[in-house]
């Protein structure tokens, strides 16, 4: 799978699959367990150079692109679905600040590449996921600035960060055409962290609810066009959605890894159960579907790297690999039969970790939703 890499690719690849072993894979478990973010990894990860991987390399970054990002996140995810979450963050907003803040917010993306700021994006409510156009969260313009009162939910890093990009309404129009997004200090008055919530599966990201309460915030605040935030949200799903293609991807690879490992050494009816037909072709379907997610997400991180729009090829590679993912970690599970269930192995928490990748950065329902408007186009 790797003979298309470039020098820089496989180095990159090689680099990142040494720190995820090293430093990522013995301390998984109790960052599962113990549920708390591991400030230290995510410095070693910046230290790497890692959270500027996609970012071009006149803003500071390793000028990798979607395909560099993708081939790191599968790397880590292998060995912490949870860790690899935290990864995306900082290289979604550093490229998401470049691409559409002004020269004050840009000053911020060097202290979020060296893991000293850590940044957190809110956008879904509690009664706004995939409707993101229906969020009522509302900054108001005075002589002073913005005033911001709403509440958030589901903000990964949100307990920790300390810079928060926050969509909110600044327009009494109705729809999409009336949202902004809004680079806050994370210490700014007004600002209420809920507890972390207690969740099935990808511990230690300290998620949280975020209430703003009249939070002041400078009219120079808004990134990008104001109003224009829910157009710059959708383009920076197609890269999200890669990246959380890719992260589902590593976790398929780490339990398909653990089911041959275990087929050959666990022996039943006379010899390993790697000879039983049954298994063979559970062993046999993730091998190929895990081929085929990789040349699918990485047939769109290319595109994206080129310059194309890859809305549709985005969502496939979304649907298809988390898909792929729950249902072939499933099995992977299963070939373990009852130690499977048990926390002594790791396929349980590759079991709970993975199902996220379902709903996250947009449910698979909306992402054949996007996929047949897509088509519809390019067949009128």
């Amino acid at each position: 799978m790797h003979r298309f890499f470039t020098e820089a690719q496989t180095a990159l690849r090689e680099t990142t699959r040494r720190f995820a072993e090293r430093e990522i894979l013995p301390r998984a478990a109790k960052i599962d367990r113990d549920d708390v973010f591991d400030r230290d990894l995510y410095r070693g990860m910046a230290d790497l150079g890692l959270f500027g991987v996609a970012l071009e390399e006149d803003a500071g970054g390793a000028g990798m692109g979607a395909i560099g990002a993708c081939i790191a996140m599968e790397e880590l995810a292998r060995c912490s679905g949870a860790v690899a979450n935290a990864f995306a963050i900082p290289v979604e907003a550093a490229l998401f600040l470049n691409q559409h803040g002004n020269e004050r917010q840009k000053a911020s993306i060097p202290g979020i590449l060296a893991g000293e700021i850590i940044p957190a994006t809110a956008v879904t409510e509690p009664d706004h996921g995939s409707d993101v156009a229906g969020l009522r969260t509302v900054a108001k313009r005075d002589e002073d600035g913005w005033l911001i009162n709403g509440t958030k939910a589901w903000v990964t890093l949100g307990g920790v960060a300390d810079a928060l990009m926050i969509f909110a309404r600044t327009s009494d129009a109705g729809g999409h055409k009336a949202i902004s997004c809004l680079l806050l200090d994370g210490k700014a008055p007004g600002i209420t962290r809920g507890k972390n919530e207690e969740l099935l599966g990808m511990h230690g990201l300290e998620d949280c609810q975020i209430t703003l309460a009249d939070v002041r915030a400078p009219l120079d605040a808004v990134i990008g066009t104001e109003n224009g935030a829910f157009k710059m949200a959708m383009e920076n799903f197609n890269f999200s959605r890669l990246m959380m293609s890719a992260m589902a991807l590593g976790m398929a690879q780490a339990a398909f890894e653990d089911a041959v490992a275990y087929a050959k050494t666990r022996k039943q009816f006379g010899g390993p159960i790697m000879n039983l037909q049954a298994v063979q072709f559970m062993i046999a379907d993730m091998s190929t579907d895990i081929a085929a997610a990789r040349m699918m997400i990485h047939h769109a991180a290319r595109l994206y790297d080129g310059g194309f729009s890859i809305a549709k090829e985005a969502a496939q590679a979304k649907l298809f690999t988390t898909d792929m993912a729950m249902k072939h970690v499933s099995n992977a599970l299963q070939i373990h039969g009852g130690n499977g269930y048990s926390k002594e192995y790791r396929i349980e928490r590759l079991f709970r970790d993975v199902r996220l990748a379902q709903i996250y950065e947009g449910t698979n329902q909306i992402q054949r939703l996007i996929i047949a408007r897509q088509v519809e186009k390019e067949m009128a």
